[in-house]
Formats: C-alpha cells, sequence, structure tokens
C-alpha cells in the first residue's frame, strides 16, 4: 500500500462518512479498484482511517458538546441499541458482508431516500433543534441506526432518515445524526481493534498518518458542504447517486468479501 493509495482511500472515507453512504461499501469497493483488497495491512488502514471523521465532528461542534450535558446523555441512549447488537451479533454481522447483500440495501437506501422526500415534502416537524430531542425520542433514533450494521446501510443516512420520520427538521436530524457518529464510530472501531488486535498491521506509520489527516480534512469539508447542500436541495440527489451505485457495486464487487 502506498501514500497515493492511503491519500485516496482518506477522501473516499472523509466524504462517505457523513453523507447518507454507505462508507464501508465504498471503501471496500476503492480499495478494490486500487488493487489493495488482499494488501497487507488494508483491513488496519481502514480501521485506523475511520476514527478520522469523529475527529471531524468534536472539531465543528466543540462549542455544542462542552455547553450540553444533557445532549451526551441523548447520545448515550441513542447508541445504546447498536452497542448492544454489534456486541450480540458481532460475527453473525461479519459473516453477512459481501458485495451482493450491500449492493441490495444500498439501493434500499436510495428508495428510502426519495420515497422519504415525496411522502413528506409538506410536511411540518415537531422538533426544530437536536438539543430538543427527547430521551424517548433520541432512543427510537438509536434503534434505527442500529440497522447500519447491516452491509450496505449507511449510518448517517439510516439515522437521519429515521430523526426525520420521528418529526426531526431537517438540518437538525443531520446534526444529531453527525454527533451519534462520535460514540458509535469511537466505540464500533475500539472493539474491532480489541477482536482482532493480533492481526493488525502497523508497521507502516507513515500511510497511515496520512491516510488518517486527510480523511479528517475531507470530514471537515464533507460535513459543512453537505450541511449546505441539503439546506438548499432535498436527499433524491442522494437516493439516485445510491441506486446508480448499488448496481456499480453489485457488478464490479460480485466477488468481493467484505472483511
Amino acid at each position: 500500500m502506498t501514500i497515493y493509495d492511503s491519500v485516496i482511500l482518506g477522501i473516499v472515507e472523509g466524504i462517505t462518512e457523513f453523507l447518507p453512504v454507505s462508507s464501508t461499501a465504498h471503501l471496500v469497493l476503492t480499495s478494490q479498484l486500487l488493487g489493495l483488497q488482499d494488501s497487507r495491512g488494508i483491513d488496519s488502514f481502514n480501521i485506523v482511517v475511520q476514527l478520522a471523521p469523529i475527529l471531524s465532528v468534536i472539531l465543528i461542534y466543540w462549542s455544542k458538546l462542552i455547553r450540553s450535558f444533557d445532549l451526551w446523555v441523548k447520545l448515550a441512549i441513542a447508541f445504546i441499541p447498536t452497542g448492544l447488537a454489534g456486541l450480540f451479533l458481532y460475527d453473525y454481522i461479519l459473516s453477512l458482508f459481501s458485495a451482493q447483500i450491500a449492493s441490495f440495501w444500498i439501493a434500499i437506501t436510495g428508495i428510502l431516500f426519495i420515497y422519504f422526500e415525496y411522502k413528506n415534502k409538506n410536511s411540518k416537524p415537531k422538533i426544530n433543534n437536536e438539543e430538543n430531542i427527547n430521551y424517548l425520542t433520541a432512543l427510537y433514533i438509536g434503534i434505527v441506526q442500529a440497522f447500519s450494521l447491516i452491509p450496505g446501510i449507511s449510518r448517517s443516512g439510516i439515522t437521519i432518515l429515521g430523526a426525520m420520520a420521528f418529526g426531526v427538521e431537517r438540518d437538525s436530524a443531520i446534526r444529531f445524526s453527525f454527533l451519534l457518529a462520535i460514540p458509535t464510530m469511537f466505540v464500533a472501531s475500539g472493539y474491532t481493534i480489541y477482536k482482532d488486535f493480533d492481526n493488525l498491521a502497523l508497521e507502516n506509520f507513515e500511510v497511515l498518518a496520512i491516510g488518517f489527516f486527510v480523511s479528517f480534512i475531507v470530514g471537515i469539508v464533507a460535513i459543512k458542504t453537505f450541511l449546505s447542500l441539503v439546506s438548499k436541495y432535498s436527499f433524491i440527489p442522494f437516493g439516485i447517486y445510491l441506486i446508480l451505485t448499488a448496481i456499480f457495486f453489485y457488478f464490479v464487487g460480485y466477488e468481493t468479501k467484505f472483511n
């Protein structure tokens, strides 16, 4: 794996982690297109680089996070369903990671975005700020997020849809999804490192560091750009993109088995 590869993968992770697309599927597909699917250290790289966007969220929402303990409680509540599902279904979830399954769920997510936009075009949200989300709604959003453990379902995408379905205004749903990435991605990556520590290849520190830094910077840009775009436009373009991506991934990545 070269520095060039790490930059490309860092860009892909930084962009896709917060867009309503599957970042894991995009990383796997990009790795395959770069000829890295069997490269030593690619799994370690993917684990490490997925931690970078957490820092992007913390940096952007630092003031909101330090002033609201109640928000942290809601994020913790929302994380519980995903944490429990990941803890007890870890091995089973790994067995599902194939291009066929991922392609199916990527397409389903895209269809849901398009359907949701048309169905709720004129609906009025009940919650206009993520800090006004109550504990029960936070739990409901967390239950929806747990479905993102299924290969191909975007964590940010399904969480945003879930929050909006429970009456959260669009921008607030997006911000809550971003913030929920902090405990979710931190624990998920930490647990993966713990489970597969003996198989991690961390000797190529320079490549890991560059990929991490690129993912961090691109993540900041992606968060701000995504919020700006969705405030002006709808999720329909993302839904169409997901459907096209599913078709492409099915044929190009058909033989790929996720790790």
